[in-house]
This record gives C-alpha cells, structure tokens and sequence, in this order.
C-alpha cells in the first residue's frame, strides 16, 4: 500500500528538521534531500512496527490539518516556518526492502537435473529464487551472501 503523508521540514543552522504530524515522527537531514529520504525512512519503519502491532496506518491528514497539528507543537521549535511537502512510502515495497531473511525450504529435484546443475555449477537456490521472482512478476534484485 502506498501513502504520501504531509511532512514539515524547516532549516535550523545547517540541519534540515522534520516533522510528520500523521506518524509523530521527528527526524532531521543534512540537506533537503537527505531530509525527505530520512522522512521517507522513518514513515516506513513506523508503518511496518504499526502493521506489525495490528494497528491500522494512519490516514493521511490534510494540508489544513496538517498545519493545525504543526502549530500545536511549537514548543521546541516552529516546523510551520519551514515548507509543508508530501513524503511517499509504499509500504509494501519498503518491507520487501526490509525483510531479507532468509528461509529453508526442501526442494524435490530429479537426481538426473540435481546431477547437472552441480556439474553446470549451478547455485539452485538462487535459480530457484530468479525464477519464482519471475513467476511473481518482483524485478527486485536478490541480495548475494
């Protein structure tokens, strides 16, 4: 599922802060584009511990209420004074991203295919992942170990 979520980010000296209202995340970048990616990093992980809790994602505000929120919380510093963007995460493709065990699973083959694919120096664990990531229709590349 993919979401775009309101986010402040504001300059203080030569850091980027940020705030998303919607996740009561607080976060901060060297630049601005570091800012977002460490925006978009932090929703995702909130959204993955949430899902993983069994509480629903939140629902992304609007820019109004996403305003509101932000002058509440001026107590520390005023995200208002800095600019108002949408930050997107689709939190499906994160935790693919994030979850990179791996699992055991016995494999039936016929000797004769076993007995060529060790001659052919064959990996067919990793055959076996490029072709269900095929089957699947996921282009995402498999991590070496």
């Amino acid at each position: 599922m993919k979401q775009a979520y309101p986010t402040f980010i504001a300059t203080q000296g030569n850091d980027y802060l940020v705030y998303v209202p919607d996740m009561d995340i607080y976060t901060e970048g060297k630049s601005l584009a570091d800012a977002i990616a460490m925006a978009r990093d932090a929703i995702g992980l909130k959204g993955i511990d949430l899902e993983d809790s069994g509480i629903p994602l939140p629902q992304p505000s609007e820019y109004s209420t996403a305003l509101e929120a932000a002058r509440k919380d001026t107590e520390d510093f005023d995200y208002t004074t800095g600019i108002l963007t949408m930050v997107d995460v689709d939190f499906t493709l994160y935790r693919r991203m994030l979850d990179t065990k791996t699992v055991r699973r016995n494999v039936t083959l016929p000797n004769w295919l076993n007995l060529e694919a060790e001659k052919a120096k064959l990996n067919v664990s990793r055959v076996l992942q490029e072709a269900l990531m095929e089957k699947l229709g996921h282009h995402s590349s498999i991590s070496r170990r």
